[in-house]
């Protein structure tokens, strides 16, 4: 079940972000999460860790949280490293945590209709089984033919 998004979309959700709560953040570095939190950081998202193993760790210059109710102030996307059974509860607290959220975005290998439905249904543009990481580079310029900017394959920037 994977869902098409035009480039047209996913830029238009890219440029509006600034704030993105991170559902299942590591604090290991050769982890996606990790990896794609300091990928946005570095891109000057503001990303709020969000992992209940960590909280009160720092991470790229932001506290870790426990959980989405714990952030103060609004969010405008919760991207959510979690397996696709643990989707709805999440959803379901963004969007009653943030009633101004605009989007939920699953990562590769994360999908739920169900819960995207909840939150189409309120309003909320939904993303699955995509990488904002991924996204934004090959959007804004950053990839060059062979998928690479650097030249060299790893998880660090």
């Amino acid at each position: 079940m994977s869902e098409t998004y035009t480039d047209s979309h996913l830029r238009e959700i890219l440029t509006r972000t600034r704030r993105v709560a991170m559902v299942g953040v590591s604090m290991n570095p050769v982890r996606p999460s990790y990896y794609v939190a300091r990928y946005l950081s570095l891109q000057k998202f503001e990303v709020i860790p969000v992992n209940p193993g960590h909280a009160g760790r720092m991470l790229f210059g932001q506290t870790v949280v426990a959980s989405l109710s714990d952030i103060e102030g609004r969010v405008d996307m919760v991207d959510i490293f979690r397996r696709s059974e643990h989707v709805p509860p999440i959803v379901e607290d963004a969007l009653e945590t943030f009633p101004d959220l605009r989007t939920i975005w699953m990562q590769i290998g994360v999908e739920h209709p169900q819960a995207a439905e909840m939150a189409r249904a309120r309003g909320v543009d939904v993303v699955m089984n995509h990488c904002p990481k991924i996204e934004y580079q090959r959007l804004f310029g950053e990839l060059r033919m062979g998928g690479f900017n650097t030249g060299v394959i790893s998880s660090r920037l």
